[in-house]
C-alpha cells in the first residue's frame, strides 16, 4: 500500500521563497556596499601611493610633492617678509621693523643687526631723516635637505631728499621649521646662519 506524500502548504512554501528572495537581497547589497568601500579605499591609497617626476629629475610620491610646494610657498613668503621688515626702513619705523624681522631668525640675524647698529647704519637712518625702501627681492631655495638653504638677491633704494641710490644686496642662510607663533611668524619657519654676502651700488 503506498503512502501519499502529502503536499506542503502554499503559503508556507511562499514564505520560505519570500526569506531566500529577501536573504539574496540583502546578501547582495553588503557585497555591493563592501565593494565600493574597497573600492575608494584602494584609490585614496593609490593617490597617496602615485608617484611624480621633480625637475631635478627626482621620482617622488605625489604627497611629498604637494607638501614640498605649499613649503615652498611658505618659505618664499617667509623670506619675503623678512627681507622687507629688515631692510625697508625709514626714521620712523626702524624699531619696529626691525623687531619684527628679529621674530623670523635666529641669533644670527641680531648679530648682523648689532654689527649695522655698531657701524652706525640706524644713527645715519635718523641723521639723514633717510627712506630705505625694498623695491625687488629674489629667492633660490632648496628644500630637498634640511635645513633649507636659501639666496636672496634684494634690490633697494636709499633716498636722501631729492637724491635717490640703488643697491643690490645678496644674502644666504638656512631655514628651519618650528612651530607657527601668529603674528609674530605665521610661517613657521626660522632664519639661521643669516649672512650678507656682498652690498653693490647700482648705476642707474
Amino acid at each position: 500500500m503506498k503512502i501519499k506524500t502529502p503536499y506542503k502548504n502554499i503559503y508556507q512554501v511562499l514564505g520560505q521563497n519570500r526569506w531566500i528572495v529577501l536573504a539574496s537581497i540583502i546578501g547582495s547589497v553588503i557585497t555591493s556596499v563592501v565593494s565600493i568601500l574597497v573600492v575608494i579605499k584602494l584609490h585614496k591609497e593609490t593617490l597617496r601611493n602615485a608617484f611624480v617626476v621633480s625637475q631635478e629629475g627626482q621620482v617622488i610620491p605625489l604627497k611629498i610633492a604637494k607638501e614640498r610646494a605649499n613649503l615652498k610657498v611658505e618659505a618664499l613668503a617667509h623670506l619675503a617678509r623678512f627681507h622687507r621688515c629688515f631692510y625697508q626702513l625709514s626714521a620712523s619705523n626702524y624699531k619696529e621693523q626691525i623687531a619684527k624681522a628679529l621674530w623670523l631668525g635666529d641669533t644670527s640675524v641680531d648679530e648682523v643687526y648689532q654689527q649695522k647698529k655698531a657701524e652706525g647704519v640706524y644713527n645715519r637712518l635718523l641723521q639723514y631723516a633717510l627712506v630705505q625702501k625694498v623695491t625687488e627681492i629674489h629667492t633660490e631655495v632648496d628644500l630637498v635637505t634640511k635645513p633649507f638653504k636659501f639666496q636672496t638677491q634684494v634690490r633697494f633704494e636709499i633716498k636722501r631728499g631729492t637724491v635717490t641710490d640703488y643697491y643690490k644686496l645678496i644674502t644666504t642662510g638656512k631655514l628651519l621649521r618650528i612651530e607657527r607663533n601668529f603674528p609674530n611668524n605665521p610661517h613657521g619657519l626660522l632664519i639661521t646662519e643669516f649672512y650678507e654676502n656682498s652690498l653693490q651700488k647700482l648705476v642707474n
